[in-house]
């Protein structure tokens, strides 16, 4: 499904945060998370609210909503550049045909 994630900086140090998706979970996800502060793009795995709220809204662990959240506050926040992140799986068939 798709999601869109915008990140606006607010002052210095916190960013608003709007998430809109038609999965209900990560509609749950939205309502959680509509504000960030600079500390949690800095956050490890375990202690990022960002992660420990996706953990409670979210029923796959796989969902890249949560990596997608943080890569938009860290462009926001001049702390990465705004590139596309994308997964791609290559088939068997693929690969032999390379």
């Amino acid at each position: 499904m798709q999601v869109t994630v915008e990140v606006q900086k607010k002052d210095k140090k916190t960013f608003a945060v709007v998430i809109t998706s038609e999965c209900e979970m990560v509609g749950k996800l939205a309502k959680e998370i509509t504000e960030l502060t600079l500390i949690d793009a800095y956050k490890g795995l375990l202690n990022n609210p960002v992660y420990t709220k996706g953990a409670a809204c979210l029923k796959h662990v796989s969902c890249p909503v949560p990596c997608s959240i943080l890569k938009a506050l860290e462009v926001e926040a001049g702390l990465n550049v705004p590139k596309d992140c994308v997964i791609h799986f290559i088939k068997e068939e693929e690969e032999k045909l390379s």
